[in-house]
């Protein structure tokens, strides 16, 4: 068996949207994350960080309009709180809409929300893994 590259964290998540303003304001103000210097790059979009990680909003008119629905298996980006039920209240407040989900046997409880451009989030409590 060969070794695997040497990694050692998650450095950024690159979402497209249509919507900048929008989804700036969406992981500013809802997720926390504050922006960031970006590069002048010849197309729009923003940085923003926190906890770590980087999101990498880039402007695309070409992604397709996303439905209201709001999945629990679709491809998603999630993120530990210490408090699920504090973090559904928050939501609650800025009139977020989003699906609470409880995971049999894990004593997990998590949370999906949408970004502006229909991207999931899921926001959760999980037990630390066994090494």
């Amino acid at each position: 068996m060969t070794a695997p590259l040497p990694i050692q964290q998650i450095h950024h998540l690159a979402r497209l949207t249509r919507h900048l303003d929008e989804s700036r304001a969406f992981y500013r103000d809802v997720l926390g994350f504050r922006e960031i210097d970006r590069p002048n790059f010849n197309f729009p979009g923003a940085w923003l960080f926190n906890y770590g990680l980087q999101i990498h909003l880039i402007v695309d008119e070409n992604i397709p309009l996303p439905d209201e629905t709001i999945q629990t298996r679709a491809g998603h980006l999630a993120l530990h709180v210490d408090d699920v039920d504090a973090a559904e209240r928050r939501l609650q407040e800025l009139g977020v809409k989003y699906v609470r989900n409880e995971v049999p046997g894990r004593n997990v409880t998590q949370l999906f929300i949408r970004d502006p451009d229909g991207h999931h989030v899921e926001i959760g409590c999980y037990p630390p893994l066994d090494a």
